[in-house]
């Protein structure tokens, strides 16, 4: 019977909730908590940076269920409430407030946190970071209030603030070491199509450098680079990657490795506790090789797989890692993860903002990118997934069908 199993989540976020619907979706009958240190019920991120924070989406729109349905499933919500300890010998966790909960089966969904400025000015008042409903909302405000906005940090995050602040109509300085914008994913030649789509909306592009110090008495004022330049502004948000959060998990003595070390079933190396979504750096089948993903998609289907082995179905978790970005007027979807690769091949023209971009390494595609050209990312992740070599000159012809490409799919690659 599983009736008087208690299996309890840790992350109240996208990954924890489908976890915990997943659980009620197979069967078990037991008793599911549901554990979060925000107040709000679990809500989906994206938008943060997108619609919701420039006013056009309400909140309402980001609930990952309705508020009725934690009650329905009977699933047990503790908001506002940070869990302090893990005891996994005895299958316990402590939660802020000294309440305990024994547990059958844990899942870890701690998430990430935006990693911090340690330089002058650091903690002065308008220096804002985004990773919260709250956090969105405090921004949105001081867009309201503001006329000028330095965007540190030139990855998803920072490109899409800055995208939303232009769009709200501030002036944006977007201030970053690389080349050019998300380098460090996509290269300097997909890279470079950004740099050029925020400096056709008029966005500042201060790259190649970073930042000194920001300046000012009592609130930011400007932001001085490492270049000399000294840029005036009302608000500086900060978007330089993100630390995932396993404070819980070291303290257990779980063993770590850029997160939460996971097989890939996402169970770790404590019996009966798993780990899913941004802490989780899972070994992927596919690759053979440990990798940790933070989009909205490895938290949407992550939790459901995690769900599923804690119940004892023993299955791995195989997906093609996927994330998409909207700014401005450009949509985009890629699939697939490149540490590495060789070259970048275009079908279509990357000056219309409208193509395709595949990476390769030794003539086989690790990864692909569509760019306002849509119902594609199937036969991108088939053609990927059949780990076959390809005729460059016909990846990059439109007139051939993705398809025709990619004969066979390989077994247990979705």
């Amino acid at each position: 019977m599983t009736s008087d199993r208690t299996h309890v989540i840790v992350g109240a976020s996208l990954t924890g909730a489908r976890a915990a619907a997943t659980l009620r979706e197979e069967g078990f009958e037991g008793r599911v908590v549901l554990v979060g240190a925000e107040t709000e019920r679990p809500y989906e991120r994206p938008p943060l940076s997108k619609d919701y924070l420039r006013g056009e989406a309400g909140r309402d729109r980001l609930y990952v269920h309705d508020e009725d349905f934690y009650g329905e499933q009977q699933i047990e919500l503790r908001l506002g409430r940070s869990a302090e300890t893990l005891d996994t010998a005895r299958r316990e966790l402590e939660l802020e407030g000294g309440e305990r909960l024994r547990y059958d089966r844990l899942l870890l969904a701690t998430g990430a946190e935006p990693r911090r400025l340690s330089i002058p000015g650091s903690d002065l008042e308008g220096v804002l970071y985004l990773r919260s409903v709250e956090d969105s909302d405090a921004l949105r405000e001081r867009f309201r209030k503001s006329r000028s906005v330095v965007v540190v940090g030139a990855g998803w995050i920072g490109s899409e603030v800055a995208a939303s602040a232009r769009q709200r109509g501030l002036e944006v300085t977007v201030i970053d070491p690389t080349a050019v914008p998300l380098e460090r994913v996509l290269g300097t030649e997909v890279g470079a199509v950004y740099r050029d789509i925020h400096t056709d909306h008029g966005v500042r592009m201060l790259l190649g450098t970073g930042v000194d110090a920001i300046e000012g008495a009592q609130v930011v004022e400007r932001v001085r680079t490492g270049d000399g330049h000294e840029v005036d502004c009302d608000l500086v948000v900060v978007g330089v990657g993100v630390e995932p959060r396993t404070r819980l998990a070291s303290q257990a003595g779980l063993a770590l490795d850029d997160g939460i070390a996971v097989d890939e079933r996402l169970q770790t190396s404590a019996p009966r506790v798993f780990a899913a979504g941004d802490v989780a750096n899972a070994h992927h089948p596919f690759y053979g090789d440990r990798i940790r993903v933070e989009h909205w998609a490895n938290a949407l289907n992550q939790g459901p797989a995690a769900a599923r082995n804690m119940l004892g179905k023993s299955a791995a978790y195989e997906r093609l890692p996927y994330f998409f970005s909207d700014q401005y007027d450009v949509g985009m979807e890629y699939t697939g993860y490149a540490r590495r690769w060789d070259r970048v091949v275009f079908r279509g023209d990357p000056a219309s903002r409208e193509f395709i971009a595949f990476w390769l390494v030794r003539d086989q595609v690790v990864a692909g990118m569509n760019v306002n050209v849509w119902d594609v990312t199937d036969p991108i992740r088939r053609l990927i997934g059949a780990r076959v070599a390809v005729d460059e000159r016909r990846l990059a012809d439109p007139d051939v069908p993705l398809e025709e490409l990619a004969p066979f799919e390989k077994e247990g690659v979705a």
